[in-house]
């Protein structure tokens, strides 16, 4: 019993870092291609840059949870104390992003709604020069 457990904790870490490591491509594969595609105002237009920022690091803050989950699910299962060890080192890291990432993209969020910027358009969108 306590080897399927251990297994399927196993499948459930892997499929959470697979979800982290898609959520990781896809937001800075989106970033990528909104920089390109503004690139001549992106040298120059802070707040174009804060939003591209902003929803990139907001998908690097949800990867963060769905990794964390993967360590987690991995030691789940009569951890060994190296295991556990690691895990906290792990954790603690991830955690500390997490909280430093959330803080930037909430004090942006105030200063957008202070200035009333609505962020970076969406490609294919025309911005007024």
């Amino acid at each position: 019993m306590e080897a399927a457990i251990k297994e399927f904790a196993h499948f459930v870490a892997l499929g959470c870092t697979l979800v982290a490591v898609l959520i990781l491509a896809g937001a800075a594969a989106t970033a990528a291609y909104r920089v390109a595609v503004h690139w001549r105002r992106f040298e120059t237009d802070m707040p174009l840059r804060k939003a591209i920022w902003l929803r990139f690091a907001a998908s690097i803050v949800l990867a963060l949870e769905f990794a964390l989950a993967a360590d987690i699910a991995d030691t789940a299962v009569a951890p060994s104390w190296e295991e556990i060890g690691q895990l906290a080192a792990i954790a603690t890291i991830r955690t500390l992003l997490n909280l430093f990432l959330e803080r930037d993209i909430d004090a942006f969020r105030e200063m957008q709604v202070k200035d009333g910027a609505g962020g970076a358009p969406e490609p294919g969108e025309t911005v007024s020069p």
